[in-house]
């Protein structure tokens, strides 16, 4: 079902330097998932869209240590203790391969968070950070603010939503989740089928909006069932909880798009 990894770290090469205008607003969590291996029952091929994306988001090579950076010295300044941007001279830094998601934002590693502790911290990196409003230093300063705003909008995208924060406090813990892993679980396809069915015979938004509370519930069930799970250190359960997180998760998109 998974397997332990080595001690990973923030894969830079992934982090690209975009010569375009990002927006200072928080970006919309990105939850499209890539397909899935191909089915074994028929099951799965009555599941429509809903099968097609319970893939796990691509991998992220990321950090397991969160004290890398307390003892950088500014590269402008020399000024100790300089994170994403230096507190002493304001030059934006260049990305730290040992700082973890949580640490952008403040927090503790932990599943429960609650939405307001990322926008406005989100928010204020941004305005440091974004290059638009770094137009006016060298070259190099430049290509550093790239890189650390793409890299605060990507730790927004992973930890604003249930499903991706789930798979990436996993993944510290040097936990890889089988992206082509299908669920042979009889009673969750049929009742995916049945959804399915459901969202594409509504005709009103009540009733969509019914289906859509009603998937909301089962997410947050399973949402539960992963935190249990890992505080736990029962990884097994934990992933299975993901797994099935997918299933419910695509199926509210799939009501929102017809709203």
């Amino acid at each position: 079902m998974w397997r332990r990894a080595g001690r990973i770290r923030l894969h830079l090469a992934e982090i690209t330097v975009r010569r375009v205008r990002r927006p200072l607003g928080p970006p919309a969590p990105n939850a499209t998932f890539s397909a899935s291996a191909p089915a074994s029952s028929s099951f799965h091929h009555c599941l429509g869209p809903f099968r097609d994306s319970i893939g796990a988001p691509p991998s992220r090579s990321i950090s397991t240590q969160t004290d890398g950076g307390d003892g950088r010295e500014c590269w402008s300044c020399g000024a100790k203790g300089a994170f994403l941007s230096c507190g002493s001279c304001r030059s934006v830094q260049p990305v730290d391969p040992a700082v973890d998601y949580f640490r952008i934002f403040g927090l503790d590693r932990g599943y429960n968070i609650k939405d307001n502790s990322l926008e406005g911290k989100y928010k204020d990196w941004q305005k440091k950070l974004h290059p638009d409003l770094v137009h006016s230093k060298s070259e190099k300063e430049r290509a550093f603010a790239a890189e650390q705003s793409a890299l605060v909008i990507d730790a927004y995208r992973t930890l604003s939503k249930p499903l991706p924060r789930a798979l990436y406090m996993l993944q510290l813990e040097g936990i890889h989740v089988d992206e082509e892993k299908t669920i042979n679980d009889p009673e969750l396809l049929m009742e995916m089928m049945e959804i399915r069915e459901a969202v594409s015979e509504a005709t009103d938004s009540q009733t969509l909006g019914k289906i859509q509370s009603q998937m909301k519930r089962k997410l947050e069930t399973w949402s539960k069932s992963f935190e249990e799970a890992f505080k736990k250190r029962d990884f097994d359960r934990a992933v299975e909880a993901t797994q099935r997180m997918r299933y419910y998760e695509r199926a509210m998109e799939e009501t929102v798009k017809k709203l």
